[in-house]
């Protein structure tokens, strides 16, 4: 039998016009406490965000976008969260925020592999 462990994960949105509501994924966040693994892989369809917004600022949501793949990743690339755990860097992450990029809800799974799972999820939620 393999043993799967906990694991969470959220969808990392675009809303390119706050007051429009209109968003879409263009991410996805993996934490497994087990593991101490969290990750995020990011996917952002230009083409989509111009249709809802076609003066939105594509460098800076790209560099927001890499902003979430940094905290994730740790070290230098993640500033002031550095010296966080995994846990404690998803939970930033993860916080409701009111800016262009946004968290989804948390959800839940098993898995026996969080690195396969957050490169499945992008491709089932995200691709």
């Amino acid at each position: 039998m393999i043993k799967r462990d906990v694991f969470e994960y959220a969808l990392v949105r675009v809303v390119p016009r706050m007051e429009r509501g209109e968003c879409f994924n263009a991410g996805v966040i993996v934490y497994c406490r087990a593991h101490s693994y969290v990750a995020a892989r990011i996917h952002l369809d230009e083409a989509k965000l111009l249709a809802l917004d076609p003066g939105a600022d594509v460098a800076g949501v790209r560099a927001a976008l890499r902003g979430v793949e940094g905290v994730c990743s740790g070290g230098t690339e993640a500033g002031q969260a550095a010296g966080d755990d995994a846990g404690r860097r998803f939970r930033w992450l993860i916080a409701p925020r009111s800016t262009v990029v946004q968290p989804g809800p948390v959800h839940t799974g098993l898995t026996a592999d969080p690195a396969a799972e957050v490169e499945r999820l992008l491709g089932l939620l995200v691709r």
